[in-house]
């Protein structure tokens, strides 16, 4: 069996994970990521009692209890780079050793649920809807540095989704389905799309303040896309990351989307923070149940 070499994962003087600071054991096996670190503490407000409180740059994590359920919460940062370092230090804290630098012999999978916010880019998607990531669509460059398969339903819309969008240069996306398992138990009665993960905030979702794009039609472009029942819903910049290194890692992950803006209408939410909290409390009710 292969050494994990120092250089490959990086530990920190005191033992704990190089980016994350955490140690083996400061994690639950239910796992919640949101973007902002200040929404750790929304989160954790709901907990019965909180035994881990960390952090290290923008990777802020409280892990507790709600009744005797486990959770930990952690914010990861905005964009895919950030998933990057946050879903391969997660798994390493429960599937390497840290003192032999070996692979565990036996796996475990960790449940992984993203609250997070986004901007609709279909009509009818009312504004402050709870949306849930039925598939993620990645036009970031994360995928192509790892080995990953797909799946027959993920291939035929990565397929439409390729040819919707040949003509424009620089685009290679990638395609991942959410858990079952998680979308089942907690997005079943919820609004259900594709999830589009952009590599960046402004041109990459369509914006355009001074600098100009080079897609100048690009929502439209986004909210025309049909295949069969499946259409493109929603815009952020997580959710493939996180969906396809844990299908890589063998984990569980789910997205929900606080919608916050209607790219097609040009609206915000007059109440962003009470969308995101009935998201938060919409997540750990299920996960009480």
């Amino acid at each position: 069996m292969k050494t994990i070499s120092k250089t490959d994962l990086i530990l920190n003087e005191d033992g704990s994970v190089y980016h994350l600071n955490l140690l083996p054991g400061d994690i639950a096996d239910t796992v919640i990521t949101v973007g902002d670190p200040d929404r750790v503490s929304d989160v954790s407000r709901h907990f019965d009692r909180i035994e881990v409180r960390k952090g290290k740059r923008e990777f802020i994590t409280h892990t507790g209890y709600i009744g005797s359920r486990r959770i930990t919460v952690i914010s990861t940062g905005i964009g895919t780079d950030n998933i990057d370092i946050v879903l391969n230090e997660l798994d390493a804290l429960v599937n390497i050793n840290f003192d032999t630098r070996l692979v565990n012999s036996t796996l475990k999978s960790l449940d992984i649920i993203r609250i997070g916010t986004s901007g609709a880019i279909q009509d009818d998607i009312p504004m402050d809807t709870i949306l849930v990531s039925e598939f993620a669509l990645g036009l970031d460059a994360l995928m192509h540095y790892y080995v990953h398969t797909v799946s027959g339903d993920e291939h035929q819309l990565l397929d439409s989704v390729k040819s919707h969008f040949k003509h424009i240069q620089g685009i290679s996306p990638y395609l991942i389905a959410a858990d079952k398992g998680l979308l089942n138990l907690i997005g079943q009665d919820l609004e259900k799309g594709i999830t589009v993960t952009a590599p960046g905030f402004y041109a990459p979702q369509g914006r355009e303040v001074r600098a100009k794009t080079t897609v100048p039609n690009l929502i439209s472009l986004f909210s025309s896309f049909r295949s069969g029942n499946h259409r493109l819903t929603n815009l952020e910049m997580e959710t493939a990351g996180i969906y396809a290194l844990a299908s890589v890692l063998g984990h569980r992950a789910l997205s929900l989307n606080a919608i916050l803006a209607s790219r097609t209408k040009l609206e915000f939410s007059a109440n962003p923070a009470k969308v995101v909290d009935k998201a938060i409390q919409l997540v750990l009710s299920s996960l009480a149940n």
